[in-house]
């Protein structure tokens, strides 16, 4: 529990999958968790996992597509807690399947927003809050298919991912003088909602023992312990990185 005792964590697209992951590993390392999510519901859920194991944690209902609802949610933690450690800016969403001709304007729009507008709305107001206090550690939940290409009709989604990556790096060296470390995770396939959202919509089978190297595909929390690791000081001297958890799929 001391590992990140006293400190402040804030997790987008906490209500399941990689983010309750996530928020529930900081309140075990002992920070104080804002819980942040569309769906109060599965939110209230994350926080009680939380607080049931003896954490600390607070539930904020945001759109994290919306400036008004993100600057709030950073007003309210400093409010509240007097200050912002960590963030995990998490929010993702795969969009209809359809190929680059065939992807919708609005699925387009709608991706682009929920996955690259939200990063950069999260970073626009988590980065001035920590600046304020000389240190701080953002996490942006990229993709594998933010560094290879996604033949299965994502477009949107591949382009938003890719695009996070560069957001990352050039965030990361804009406020590394300031004392803030920005990195991005880049999973592979991950036992989740999403994943499983994915996998009905593609009708199809996938033999993830074969398209893996190492024979499965991730569960959440092995996600959020790259995460843990990366805001901890064990990965002091680590900026603008992109931390891959495929199982080896991209380097196939």
């Amino acid at each position: 529990m001391a590992r990140f005792k006293d400190r402040v964590a804030i997790v987008t697209g906490a209500g399941s999958g990689i983010g309750r992951a996530s928020a529930i590993a900081f309140g075990e390392a002992g920070a104080r968790v804002v819980v942040v999510d569309i769906n109060a519901e599965s939110a209230i859920e994350t926080v009680r996992a939380i607080t049931d194991a003896g954490g600390t944690a607070t539930f904020l209902k945001a759109d994290v597509t919306s400036s008004i609802d993100v600057k709030t949610v950073i007003r309210e933690t400093s409010g509240v807690y007097g200050r912002l450690d960590f963030a995990h800016n998490n929010v993702g969403i795969e969009g209809e399947l359809a190929k680059t001709a065939d992807c919708s304007e609005e699925n387009w729009d709608n991706v682009i927003a929920t996955n690259l507008k939200s990063m950069w709305l999260c970073l626009k107001y988590e980065i001035p809050q920590m600046a304020s206090q000389g240190r701080g550690v953002i996490i942006n939940t990229s993709s594998v298919y933010g560094l290879i290409g996604c033949e299965r009709g994502m477009p949107a989604y591949a382009a938003s991912k890719h695009a996070i990556i560069g957001l990352t790096r050039t965030a990361a060296l804009e406020y590394a003088p300031s004392g803030i470390r920005i990195n991005a995770v880049c999973p592979g396939a991950v036992n989740t909602p999403f994943r499983a959202r994915l996998v009905d919509k593609s009708k199809q089978t996938y033999n993830d023992s074969e398209r893996y190297p190492l024979g499965r595909i991730a569960e959440p929390r092995e996600v959020a312990d790259a995460v843990m690791w990366l805001c901890s000081d064990e990965a002091s001297f680590i900026t603008g990185s992109t931390v891959v958890i495929d199982g080896g799929l991209s380097v196939r």
